[in-house]
């Protein structure tokens, strides 16, 4: 965030191969893409809907879909093929360096364990969240206690299934209700939510190039890799010398080294196994909490 460009200002709708007329333009580009069938990690990613819901895929052969210029660019460097049809190009502007680096200071400043590097940690870490978020926030209601047992939506003692609350708190003679809001645009209190998806998008686009650096390297083993992390069979040194300034325990946006492992399972996104040389155990399953016991063997 702190090094790009982002995208920003007015946007303009194009259609057709806007590289013949501006080589630099920038913005987010719908494409035909052709994946190349020699990568064992392909690196750009769709939203897939399925049976059991929306998935991250990185796929290969040829699909559609909007992509930041800037990956665009890093993709033919691995053999991606484009076709643009049409897009939106933005003016570009650095707007986050002054937020960053003051942010990261204090962080260097405070102990982990200090309450003021941890609040600099979220604010860092979910400012770009925040720009793509949805409109759909949950609707929140006090009402009389009184009238709220009289009114429909309260049949026998229990909450009429149709209305989609989260939940129901009684505070004595109060209710305090909280309702899924199903409408993009609410009522009298819509707000302006500075929400801007062209910045939260670039922010990823970016993060995804950094990380396609690892990724199809010979020259060392990717066992697994998630949003910012990788677990190689390099060191931090070897690591340093194929790629330098790669890894820097201090250095904002470089790597920093969490564990080394004797033994290691790595079985699907978020689901893996670590044994460190100092004999700990380790594990990350997606939706299982950390007090059930795991062991090695289990994986």
């Amino acid at each position: 965030m702190a090094k790009n460009l982002m995208p920003v200002g007015n946007k303009s709708y194009f259609e057709g191969e806007i590289r013949k007329l501006s080589p630099e333009a920038f913005g987010f580009f719908f494409c035909k893409i052709t994946a190349p069938d020699f990568l064992n990690h392909p690196i750009l990613q769709l939203h897939v809907k399925t049976k059991s819901g929306l998935r991250t895929l990185a796929p290969v052969g040829s699909f559609e879909g909007l992509i930041f210029p800037e990956e665009m660019r890093n993709a033919l460097k691995f053999g991606y093929k484009f076709e643009i049809l049409w897009g939106y190009t933005f003016e570009k502007k650095y707007i986050f360096k002054d937020y960053v680096d003051t942010l990261y200071q204090l962080r260097l400043e405070y102990p982990k364990d200090h309450p003021m590097n941890y609040i600099a940690k979220l604010f860092l870490n979910s400012l770009y969240g925040r720009f793509g978020m949805k409109y759909l926030f949950d609707v929140i209601r006090l009402v009389d206690k009184k009238e709220f047992l009289k009114c429909t939506s309260f049949v026998n003692g229990q909450v009429d299934p149709t209305l989609k609350h989260k939940n129901i708190i009684d505070l004595k003679d109060k209710m305090l209700l909280v309702l899924e809001n199903q409408f993009n645009v609410a009522d009298s209190e819509t707000k302006e939510y500075n929400i801007n998806i062209a910045i939260a998008s670039a922010v990823t686009s970016y993060a995804r190039i950094v990380m396609s650096q690892f990724k199809n390297n010979p020259s060392f083993k990717l066992f697994y890799t998630d949003t910012d992390s990788i677990y190689t069979n390099l060191n931090p040194d070897q690591l340093n010398s194929l790629i330098p300034n790669t890894v820097d325990n201090k250095l904002l946006g470089k790597l920093k080294l969490e564990s080394v492992s004797n033994k290691a399972i790595f079985i699907s996104p978020k689901c893996y196994a670590l044994e460190s040389v100092e004999g700990d155990f380790n594990f990350q399953v997606k939706g299982l909490i950390k007090k059930v016991p795991v062991t090695l063997n289990d994986f």
